[in-house]
């Protein structure tokens, strides 16, 4: 097993501040759902007798280890300058806002209240008006990131954001390529950073853009790995037991494969972004023969399509008819699960002015819709509720139940392209490529274009790649625990091995401690996006043992790079040393402080002659503590 940090600490021995470094003065807590974090335990002895900060290890600890111990004390202090001040930073991704100014407050962000009754709506009644909302209400949206509009290509638009000057400042370098990289994939690779500069950041958007055009062998090799995840529904009944969960478990397995290995790196964001606005956990109840024909058809398919498209071919799955209940809801006993997450959800939002009468209503003319024992969708007519219907601007007689198919389809496609759709899909995909709190203008921007293509996705981003808020934004996004973990196995270089399929397994099984294992949200408003909704010290330290797992080979079944293959090329100094491995690993030298503070963890100076490449083993030690720093944090 791989050193793990703090081992053995006691809640006296705290770290020391290291004078000068970068946000040093701030403690700050690394992503974990509020959901999951953990209590203390109320048996803990309160008695116990603490250890004072400071002074000698006793004689029994240095027996044997001294350069264990010093190396273990002096990563407390450098962590302090790289990790904890990082990490808040990174915790407060666009909320950094609130340290380096007001933002702009938009009174549509705050939390209204009204009467209740049938005619009320839901934000009205006090709901939030979206996922992330309840996370981020009061701070408004960041209208003026220090430079705003459209230019004619992403690249022209990349260097007039670099000319201005950004609002919230950022320790991380603005090179255009390495900021789309951060955002356009799960994360940097030397490999992805030539490639870029070799074809242009326009083509290599237009090329991503066009995912079937692009060769995957690595992926494609991964996933033999977990074959079922790729099967239709038929092809998993006949392989795996009836209700064995199998395919959802290789499902979860394949999105760690792809997300880490695949070159369709934007389609891959986008099948995530997706995943969760439609989300269908995995695994559920019911989803065994389901769900990875669902990620295929409905997902993968419309990922870069027609949202339009997409929205009905959810409505005609049984995954999600299954998930959100709509097996059980029929004209006789109507449940409104899904016919409510259709409008909260998956189109207009809780700002797209319904009522309860209109869940009704979009409850009554789903019904009808279910699946069969066998894994297949089915519209039963006798099922379906008949009568006159309306909800928001559309209405129907609906007065035949074997037309009501038809007619719910056109009920979704009004849906699909209603303006607060428009609004409430643009204003998500801000909050996913720009910042926590986006500015309204882009929003706008966005939602127009979704309209004018119909609900085409790919215009959209097109629009998005050529607005200057997206490029002057670096830094004004955090990795969630799932991307931070997969933006290390890329940048390290892990590929897949002599035992791919154990190692998924135990790469999942470790993203279940990180609070964040792929598809794993149990509500249908799938993972939040925002930094402020992920904050907890044990999902922080487990992030940084990913770091040390990935460093030090512990993915047995993988070919791990060993930590001296980092070193790219030759060093005289131990301040030139580090400034190759930072640029190796995070693409850019650290701040004279924060290298001191490494200098100090291998109790030495920057000024240094290296004579060892390998440090004397300390460097598979020293590489995890740049991952922990804020230069990976944030994306």
């Amino acid at each position: 097993m791989p050193e793990r940090l703090f081992p053995d600490d006691e809640p006296g021995d705290a770290p020391k501040k290291v004078k000068g470094a970068f946000f040093s003065d701030f403690t700050g807590e690394f992503p974990v759902p509020r959901i999951l974090r953990q209590t203390p335990d109320p048996g803990a002895d309160a008695d116990a007798p603490k250890k004072k900060a400071g002074g000698p290890a006793p004689a029994w600890l240095r027996t044997g280890r001294p350069a264990l111990h010093e190396l273990t004390r002096n990563r407390r202090q450098a962590l302090m300058a790289l990790g904890g001040g990082a990490v808040a930073l990174g915790a407060l991704g666009t909320t950094a806002a609130a340290v380096f100014g007001p933002p702009s407050a938009d009174p549509d962000d705050f939390v209204k209240t009204g009467a209740g009754g049938g005619n009320v709506s839901p934000r009205d009644a006090g709901s939030f008006s979206n996922r992330d909302a309840s996370y981020t209400s009061g701070q408004g949206d960041l209208n003026d990131l220090g430079a705003s509009g459209t230019a004619d290509t992403p690249s022209a638009a990349a260097v007039a954001a670099l000319r201005a000057t950004p609002r919230f400042p950022t320790p991380l370098n603005r090179d255009p390529v390495l900021h789309l990289l951060r955002r356009a994939t799960f994360g940097p690779t030397p490999g992805d950073v030539a490639a870029v500069k070799q074809m242009g950041i326009d083509a290599w958007i237009d090329q991503q853009l066009e995912p079937a055009k692009i060769a995957d062998p690595v992926a494609d090799a991964a996933l033999k790995a977990v074959p079922t995840a790729t099967m239709t529904t038929a092809q998993i009944r006949t392989t795996v037991k009836d209700g064995d969960n199998k395919a959802q478990m290789d499902l979860t397995k394949a999105v760690i494969a792809r997300q880490m290995w695949s070159s369709r790196q934007l389609l891959e964001v986008m099948v995530d972004f997706w995943n969760n606005h439609l989300n269908v956990t995995s695994p559920f109840d019911g989803g065994w023969d389901v769900r990875g024909p669902y990620d295929v058809g409905v997902i993968r398919q419309h990922a870069l399509g027609k949202f339009s498209d997409m929205l009905i071919a959810s409505a005609r799955d049984p995954a999600m008819m299954r998930y959100l209940d709509n097996t059980s809801s029929d004209k006789r006993n109507v449940n409104e699960n899904y016919g409510r997450e259709l409008l909260e959800l998956h189109t207009v939002g809780i700002d797209g002015g319904y009522n309860e009468k209109d869940v009704r209503n979009s409850a009554y003319l789903m019904t009808g819709r279910t699946a069969t024992r066998d894994g297949t969708f089915k519209y039963e007519q006798n099922k379906h509720w008949t009568g006159a219907v309306k909800v928001l601007g559309f209405q129907h007689a609906n007065k035949s139940a074997k037309d009501g198919l038809a007619v719910g389809d056109a009920y979704l496609l009004y849906l699909a392209t209603h303006p607060s759709t428009a609004r409430y899909v643009a204003r998500k995909l801000c909050v996913r490529f720009v910042c926590d709190t986006p500015p309204q203008g882009l929003v706008d921007r966005l939602a127009k274009t979704y309209q004018e293509s119909g609900s085409a996705i790919a215009p959209v981003l097109k629009v998005l790649f050529r607005s200057l808020e997206f490029w002057i934004a670096t830094g004004l996004k955090t990795r969630r625990p799932l991307e931070n973990f997969i933006a290390t196995g890329r940048v390290v270089g892990s590929t897949p091995g002599a035992d791919t399929a154990k190692a998924l397994d135990d790469m999942y099984n470790f993203t279940n401690k990180l609070g964040q294992p792929p598809l794993g949200w149990g509500p249908p408003d799938g993972y939040p996006d925002v930094a402020t909704a992920w904050s907890s010290a044990a999902g922080m330290l487990e992030t940084w043992n990913a770091h040390r797992m990935f460093m030090q080979q512990q993915w047995k079944g993988l070919n791990n790079p060993t930590a001296a293959s980092l070193m790219t090329q030759p060093a005289a100094t131990l301040g030139t040393y580090l400034d190759v491995l930072s640029n190796r690993l995070v693409f850019q030298p650290m701040a004279q402080a924060e290298k001191d503070a490494l200098a100090k963890f291998l109790g030495s100076k920057t000024d240094a002659r290296i004579t060892d490449n390998n440090l004397g083993g300390k460097l598979p030690l020293l590489a995890p503590l740049i991952l922990d720093s804020v230069y990976h944090a944030l994306r």
